[in-house]
């Protein structure tokens, strides 16, 4: 294609995309409109332009100018100002107040405006504020091209640019030459690795103290996104050191300054060190602090109890066991209690009764969950409103501490109730259990309930095995598998798997089936069959209710290529569904979809049958699933209606926050539960591919449990006990305060 040079002005802006800066805009020049198509910095309407490209041909949209190289010019003379100031760069000035501008100021528009924005005011219809505003307005969109076009230079994308550009404005410079890791520190999207390459090309030292103590905040931040709250020294000084490719001593003397000026605090124990960052630490204490000061012993006597749940056992026709019973008489006596079990045991019957009793007592009541999933089968089981524990403490989005999110029920605000059941506790993490307790009032019973034998949380910390293992509070596990859930070959597994026995895979259950496969395409193709047709007719539902689980995101039987291969099956291509290109394929209305991030602003509302807003909100978290109910390019949106009914509009810019969810990983099941469970289960890393996570994967399903794969990898499973180490010290604040009390 033969190269060409094209100068004129931007008349109209067709399409932009904010995060890599691709553009369609009009160019208008001496000869002809001319529609351009390239990656561009900050632009506006009316701007002057020198592109450098060549003439291609659009099999939809017909003959476009490829751009390749582009400058932006300073408008030359009056015609060209005006035309800029008409163009709507800057608000409040159109067509014929930029008219009356250039006419009063000609050539000297420009200067005027930056250097004498006062004489604006000379001008009919512009008063001395507006003027200002002009001015700022003016000089704003100048800085910021001249930013976007510095920051160019460091390969920032647009969006990245504009977020750096509007934190820092003038300083923006000074903080890049000084100290670029301070982006990772203030700006969402900008990690270590980010920093680091813009420090390379800035010049920075490899030792500089930003950089290593940047990288040491970077590894204790990835540490958090594996579950752990706090690192041992050792682990914390091997992880840098690979990261900077730096020696021990330089990061060392940066570990002991960070813990003079105490953003990091170090806990010396049995001869080890163990490095928390500083709002990690705290959150942990206050945690332990508050469980304590909740836990009151109420003076009840025993016989009074007993006579009280008697009479309701006998009124309601409810039979207790032994161990049921003492939980409901354990929550009346402490001011915080856990009830832990597998499934089968009675769980959910004990929770009714205890609501039954309390009510009888007269006590307001409050039920929650972490996920809109478990909370809603919470109030399938209960009979009782459930809400998730971000709605209960009805998380909001602030102006005030710069729109980021913050819960409305906290210490100043608490929940008004007598007792707090939350369930699903193994998935609560530290810093939600700490935003939890901050909202309790002492005097307010709390119960936690939960399988601690499930996978951890997905965020760190691993709070309701820290509360039991301490042992300053009352627990009760239920162990008894009663009559009809041991009907259940479902349950029977799973209890057989926690205690590492070998489970029966002669495929005589009616709820439990084993598919012995060895060839991957095979056991595609096995999966395929039994969404797409066999479970489905046999179980009445629909194919989408139907959750494949597996233990890895990659690979040809992970979670992305299972997706791909489902999608196309579950829900192919039609001319009645929209669907949308994005970075990692497409998405398609009908689509089942994952958030897989938390978004703290994400509006949303539940709507009417009729489609009238009804209840509105904001945040969608981490592992909460729906369905793509609308893909709509007038507004370029997706809408996503999640659980309980909440309906979400993704802009096209943020559709990197979903995946698709025909398949999940295990880990990110937790808290829901499904019709039936597909497991493809032949190879996978020792570490991962233990006990732990098969019993977690079976005991997500209600009805049927479909095992693909190998027998042998199964057993090993079940006899692997290892697990991979989390490091949390919740038990060891609870044991020293307990201690100090």
């Amino acid at each position: 294609m033969e190269k060409e040079s094209l100068k004129g002005y931007v008349t109209h802006i067709k399409y932009r995309n904010e995060k890599n800066g691709y553009t369609i805009l009009e160019l208008e020049t001496d000869e002809d409109d001319v529609v351009c198509v390239g990656s561009f910095s900050a632009i506006s309407e009316g701007d002057c332009l020198s592109v450098n490209g060549s003439y291609t041909v659009h099999n939809v949209y017909g003959e476009q100018f490829l751009v390749e190289t582009y400058e932006i010019h300073e408008p030359e003379n009056a015609v060209a100002m005006e035309r800029y100031l008409a163009s709507g760069a800057i608000k409040g000035v159109g067509a014929k107040l930029a008219a009356r501008i250039v006419r009063r100021f000609k050539e000297d528009t420009f200067r005027v405006m930056e250097e004498e924005p006062e004489r604006l005011s000379e001008v009919s219809g512009i008063s001395e504020k507006s003027a200002h505003a002009i001015y700022e307005q003016f000089v704003e969109k100048r800085e910021m091209r001249h930013a976007m076009l510095f920051l160019q230079q460091y390969g920032i994308s647009n969006a990245l640019a504009v977020k750096i550009y509007e934190r820092y404005k003038g300083q923006m410079e000074q903080v890049l030459a000084q100290n670029p890791y301070r982006l990772a520190e203030d700006i969402d999207g900008v990690g270590f690795r980010i920093a680091d390459e813009i420090a390379t090309k800035v010049g920075l030292r490899s030792d500089s103290e930003y950089r290593v103590r940047a990288a040491i905040f970077y590894v204790l931040t990835q540490a958090g996104s594996n579950g752990h709250v706090y690192l041992p020294e050792e682990e914390l000084l091997e992880g840098t050191c690979e990261l900077l490719e730096l020696g021990r001593e330089t990061v060392k003397r940066q570990i002991e300054f960070l813990q003079i000026e105490k953003k990091i605090i170090v806990k010396e124990t049995e001869g080890d060190r163990l490095i928390y960052g500083t709002v990690a630490y705290y959150t942990e204490l206050n945690t332990a602090r508050m469980l304590l000061d909740l836990n009151v012993s109420y003076d009840l006597p025993d016989s009074v109890l007993e006579t009280k749940l008697v009479s309701l056992e006998r009124e309601e026709e409810i039979e207790l066991d032994e161990l049921q019973r003492k939980a409901v008489l354990e929550t009346a006596k402490h001011g915080v209690f856990i009830l832990t079990g597998g499934p089968g045991t009675g769980k959910t019957t004990t929770i009714r009764t205890m609501l039954q009793y309390f009510e009888k007592e007269g006590l307001d009541i409050l039920l929650a969950a972490p996920t809109g999933r478990a909370a809603k089968r919470m109030t399938e089981t209960t009979g009782r409103e459930a809400r998730t524990i971000h709605r209960l403490l009805e998380l909001k989005v602030s102006e005030a501490t710069g729109n980021r999110m913050q819960f409305e029920r906290n210490e100043e605000n608490p929940l008004e109730c007598d007792l707090i059941i939350i369930d699903e506790m193994s998935m609560v993490d530290i810093y939600l259990m700490h935003a939890l307790l901050k909202a309790i009032s002492i005097g307010t019973r709390l119960v936690l309930v939960g399988d601690v034998n499930q996978l951890p949380s997905v965020g760190p910390g691993n709070v309701l095995r820290d509360i039991i293992t301490s042992g300053c509070f009352s627990v009760v596990t239920l162990d008894k598998i009663f009559r009809q859930a041991q009907e259940s070959d479902i349950i029977t597994n799973a209890h057989k798997i926690h205690g590492g026995e070998e489970i029966r895979l002669d495929n005589k259950s009616t709820d439990f089936f084993f598919l012995q496969r060895e060839d991957i395409t095979v056991i595609q193709q096995s999966i395929l069959y039994l969404v797409k047709e066999k479970l489905s007719r046999h179980l009445k539902v629909k194919p989408q209710e139907i959750q494949v689980l597996t233990p890895m995101r990659k690979g040809e039987l992970g979670v992305e290529r299972l997706n791909e291969l489902l999608q196309a099956h579950v829900n192919p291509p039609d001319a009645s569904k929209k669907e949308k290109e994005h970075s990692k394929g497409v998405f398609r209305e009908g689509d089942k979809v994952m958030q897989i991030k938390n978004n703290y602003q994400m509006e949303w509302e539940i709507r009417s049958r009729y489609g009238i807003p009804t209840e509105s909100g904001s945040g969608v978290f981490n592992g909460d699933c729906g369905t793509i109910t609308e893909i709509n390019f007038f507004s370029e949106r997706v809408s996503v209606m999640f659980d309980e009914g909440k309906v979400a509009e993704y802009p096209f810019a943020q559709l990197d926050e979903l995946e698709l969810a025909y398949a999940a990983t295990i880990h990110k099941s937790q808290g829901s539960e499904y019709p039936a469970v597909v497991l493809p289960l032949l190879t996978g890393p020792r570490l991962l591919m233990n006990r732990n996570l098969l019993y977690t994967a079976v005991t997500r399903a209600k009805q049927c449990v479909t095992i693909v794969g190998s027998a042998a990898t199964v057993n090993a499973m079940i006899d692997n006990t290892d697990e991979m180490k989390r490091y949390s010290g919740l038990w060891s604040r609870l044991d020293e305060m307990a201690e100090g009390k």
